[in-house]
């Protein structure tokens, strides 16, 4: 698996609030208190494994915000999860909802294990009793779950069936990114990276760049950037990288999508194509290209390779993928960079989407979706591009500002309460 650098994630984050909070001028009270999540639970997770051997996880669900309405963020079940990058992870969700004007707090929550080592029934056990040990955390008016890192429509259904059975009523709403049969909507699989896929057409129309022809490398194929790298591909971009935990594929002519998806849905990785040259994940963030969409993992872009980054535009579709230390850097190259809480939150607007239908027991057409979409990640982009272009600063900082500023006005007008 790619690796990121987990360490310091929380102290980039507070990082960049304080100097958000500067810029605004923000009230020092209010400052303080969005520097800390609002609640933190930290559980365990007794699981009975296949060879008939207890084996206990620790899993976590943090809520760093409630002041705009229930939070929501995903579940990741992934090795070494850890209370600090699941709080800064959360917190940075707090601004992604407030950024998009979605009516959400920012929350997420993981479980510490190894899901590619653990079978069906060893996820599904483990699954129902971490649901059960945050269950009073949760609801469709407190805390709404969703998919992340190695979790799917299966597990949250297994999420949803474990809380609608606890509490003696089918509950829908209590998750996002369920199976169509359970509540599910249209367009939430490929949310992520169908968003990224707009952002990178608004983006490329302001920058002034063609479109149709692009060159384009996405490092990480899993549910956002084979979503992203297929979408472009179909507008006739030209897709000359792509790369899973296995390593990456280089053409310069352009890579058949079509045929790794199918592979890949067969094989299970894209190590098996046949067609280009072999490359590494951290050559793919020094191709010669005009779109790089990190969709992995965080830490992939540094001060010990950012210099080397030749795209004429990064779009975040991981959260974190570029060091604040690589910011300043590709900025002094004149690189875009679109930043994680805008280019990757199609996932959450179209999870909000879901929200709505469940409670209404009312739902849309996928085009209706994609549509709305593509009309609230635009305006989002707008907006940001404004304030950038206003304070004369990075898109990622008028990101940050739009949507610290709106969680703090938020609480200003709710007040301190007793």
């Amino acid at each position: 698996m790619m690796t990121g650098d987990h360490h310091g994630m929380l102290d980039v984050a507070l990082a960049q609030l304080d100097a958000v909070a500067k810029r605004l001028a923000l009230d020092p009270g209010i400052h303080k208190r969005l520097r800390q999540p609002q609640r933190s639970l930290i559980v365990s997770v007794p699981t009975l494994m296949d060879d008939g051997q207890l084996e206990v996880f620790t899993g976590f669900r943090v809520q760093h915000d409630l002041t705009m309405g229930p939070t929501k963020g995903g579940i990741r079940y992934h090795p070494g999860v850890n209370l600090e990058e699941i709080t800064a992870l959360a917190m940075l969700m707090t601004w992604k909802c407030s950024l998009m004007g979605l009516p959400y707090g920012g929350a997420k929550g993981g479980v510490d294990c190894d899901a590619t080592r653990m079978s069906l029934v060893e996820l599904e056990r483990m699954t129902r009793r971490y649901t059960s040990e945050i269950i009073l955390f949760i609801g469709p008016d407190r805390d709404i779950p969703a998919p992340d890192m190695y979790t799917n429509e299966q597990v949250m259904a297994w999420m949803m069936d474990t809380y609608s059975v606890q509490r003696g009523i089918t509950s829908p709403g209590v998750v996002t990114g369920k199976p169509l049969l359970l509540g599910g909507s249209l367009g939430r699989r490929e949310a992520t990276g169908r968003g990224v896929y707009y952002i990178l057409k608004a983006a490329a129309k302001e920058y002034g760049m063609a479109f149709k022809g692009a060159r384009v490398a996405v490092q990480g194929f899993g549910n956002v950037g084979s979503v992203a790298a297929r979408l472009l591909h179909e507008e006739d971009c030209c897709v000359v990288a792509v790369s899973d935990h296995r390593g990456g594929i280089y053409d310069p002519k352009g890579l058949d999508i079509s045929k790794l998806l199918t592979e890949c849905a067969h094989e299970g990785s894209i190590s098996q194509h046949r067609e280009g040259d072999r490359i590494s994940n951290e050559e793919l963030l020094e191709l010669d290209c005009d779109f790089l969409v990190p969709a992995a993992t965080e830490g992939q872009i540094t001060e010990q390779n950012a210099d080397r980054v030749r795209a004429r535009i990064v779009a975040e579709g991981a959260n974190g993928p570029t060091t604040p230390e690589a910011d300043e850097i590709l900025a002094g190259k004149k690189v875009v960079v679109l930043p994680d809480i805008l280019a990757n939150a199609g996932g959450v607007t179209v999870s909000y989407f879901e929200w709505v239908q469940d409670l209404q027991q009312y739902f849309w057409h996928e085009h209706e979706i994609n549509d709305r979409l593509s009309e609230v990640m635009t305006a989002a982009f707008q907006r940001v591009l404004a304030l950038s272009r206003k304070e004369r600063v990075d898109l990622r900082t008028a990101a940050l500002m739009l949507g610290v500023s709106r969680v703090a006005e938020a609480k200003k007008l709710r007040g301190l309460y007793p």
